[in-house]
C-alpha cells in the first residue's frame, strides 16, 4: 500500500450517498453535505439510482463548502446466465440480478445514444412499476375503506426528483395515516392493524424509518398485498449496464454484498480468491463496499485483498434508506474502521477523482473507452488525486 501520503488520514471520504433523487434519509442535497462537513468528511460521492439530475447541485454544494465531489451512479442490470445457474450475486433473494455503481462519470454529464436512451427506457421501466404498485395499493386502500388514497401525481411533485422508488409509496402511506388520524398513536395502530390485514406495527410511531420500513416489507415486497414483479424491460445486460458507464466516462465498480450477520456470503462471493478472478473476468477493475453492512474484521479482509490484487477499493454509507446514520463510515455495530481501511478507501477516491479529472479534459482516465485498466498505473492516479483533493480541501 502506498507510504507517501503520511496526512492522508485527516481526509475522510463517503464514496456512496443517495440522495432525494432516488430516495434518501437526507432532506436535500444541502442537508447531505452540512453533515458531511459537521462530521469532518471531506471527499463524498453522490451515488444515485438511474440518474445524474442531482450532480450540479451536488458540485456546486461542494465548492461552496471545500469538498471534494465524486460523481457516480448505480444500476440494476441482470446477468441471465447466473439466473440460470441460480448464482446469488450481489441481490441475495434474486439469482443473477446484480447491482453495478459507476464511479467517477463525466461532469458535466453527457451521454451518447444509444446509451441515453437505454438509461432513460430503464429508468422510465422502474418508474412504471412503482406507478403499478401505487394503483394496487390503492385498490387495497378502498377495499379497507380506509377513507383515503395515494395521489402518485403529488407523490412526484412533493416526495422525489423525478425517480419513484417504492419507500416514496412506503413514506406516502405512513404520512396518509398520521394525517388520517392527527397523529394519534392509537389510531395510527388501530389503521396499520387494518392495512396490514391483522398484523400489528411493531415500531413506535416515532420511528418512521421502522414504519416505513414495515409498511415495504407488509405490503410492498415480494408476497405483499401491493407487490408488482420487475419486467424483464426493467433489467438491462451487466454488459450494457457497464457499455453505458463507460460511455459516461465512468469506471464500472461492483459493490459487494460481503458478510451478512451470520457472517455468511452470496454464493458468488463466498470465495474471496475466486471472486476476484471472476470480476477481473468480468471486466471490473473496481469495487465498492457499504461498511454498516459488514463486520470490521471481514471487512478489512475482503478489501485488503482486492486492494493487493490490484482493484480500486472505495467505500461508502448509501443513506438509501429512511433512517438517518453517521456520513462518517463505520462498520457493523458502529465499530470503528480500521487505518488499513481508511487509507484503502481514501487511495480509492484519489484514483476515481484523478480519473474524473482526467476524463473531463478529454483525456484517458484510469479505465478507458473499452474498459481496460492498468493498476501499475494506480499509484500515478493515487498522486494525482491526492493532489486534487487536497487543493479543494485544504
Amino acid at each position: 500500500m502506498t507510504e507517501q501520503f503520511n496526512n492522508s488520514m485527516t481526509v475522510l471520504v463517503n464514496a456512496h450517498l443517495h440522495t432525494p433523487f432516488s430516495f434518501s434519509a437526507f432532506e436535500n442535497i444541502d442537508d447531505a453535505l452540512d453533515r458531511a462537513v459537521a462530521e469532518n468528511v471531506k471527499v463524498v460521492g453522490i451515488n444515485d439510482f438511474y440518474t445524474t439530475e442531482g450532480y450540479k447541485e451536488w458540485a456546486e454544494g461542494c465548492l461552496k463548502r471545500n469538498l471534494h465531489p465524486l460523481f457516480n451512479i448505480e444500476l440494476i442490470s441482470l446477468n441471465e446466465e447466473d439466473q440460470r445457474a441460480g448464482l446469488r450475486v450481489n441481490d441475495p433473494g434474486n439469482p443473477g440480478r446484480t447491482y453495478i455503481s459507476g464511479k467517477g462519470l463525466l461532469y458535466p454529464f453527457r451521454l451518447a445514444e444509444p446509451f441515453a436512451s437505454q438509461l432513460a427506457n430503464v429508468r422510465n421501466e422502474a418508474n412504471k412499476q412503482v406507478e403499478a404498485m401505487c394503483e394496487k395499493l390503492n385498490g387495497l386502500l378502498e377495499s379497507k375503506n380506509v377513507g383515503f388514497s395515494l395521489d402518485i401525481n403529488w407523490i412526484k411533485e412533493n416526495l422525489t426528483k423525478g425517480s419513484i422508488r417504492e419507500r416514496h409509496l412506503a413514506k406516502a402511506l405512513r404520512l396518509k395515516v398520521y394525517e388520517e388520524c392527527n397523529d394519534d398513536e392509537t389510531c395510527i395502530h388501530k389503521l396499520f392493524n387494518e392495512i396490514f390485514d391483522g398484523r400489528q406495527l411493531k415500531s413506535d410511531v416515532e420511528n418512521v424509518a421502522g414504519v416505513e420500513n414495515e409498511i415495504r416489507a407488509n405490503l410492498l415486497k415480494a408476497g405483499g398485498a401491493a407487490f408488482v414483479p420487475e419486467t424483464a424491460e426493467a433489467f438491462l445486460p451487466m454488459q450494457t449496464v457497464c457499455e453505458i458507464i463507460l460511455a459516461a466516462g465512468g469506471i464500472p465498480t461492483y459493490p459487494f454484498l460481503a458478510d451478512d450477520a451470520n457472517g455468511n456470503y452470496t454464493d458468488f462471493e463466498n470465495d474471496l480468491e475466486r471472486v476476484a478472478k471472476q470480476l477481473t473476468e468480468r471486466g471490473f477493475h473496481s469495487v465498492e463496499f457499504i461498511t454498516t453492512r459488514n463486520d470490521v474484521n471481514l471487512l478489512e479482509k475482503y478489501a485488503s485483498y482486492l486492494h493487493e490484487q490490484g482493484f480500486v477499493v472505495t467505500l461508502g454509507s448509501e443513506h438509501n434508506s429512511p433512517m438517518m446514520e453517521p456520513i462518517e463510515l463505520f462498520a457493523r455495530n458502529g465499530a470503528p474502521l480500521s487505518e488499513k481501511l481508511l487509507r484503502i478507501n481514501y487511495e480509492g477516491a484519489c484514483v476515481i477523482a484523478a480519473h474524473q479529472h482526467l476524463v473531463a479534459q478529454g483525456l484517458s482516465g484510469y479505465a478507458d473507452e473499452n474498459g481496460n485498466a492498468d493498476s501499475t498505473k494506480r499509484e500515478e492516479f493515487v498522486k494525482l488525486g491526492d493532489e486534487l483533493i487536497r487543493n479543494t480541501v485544504e
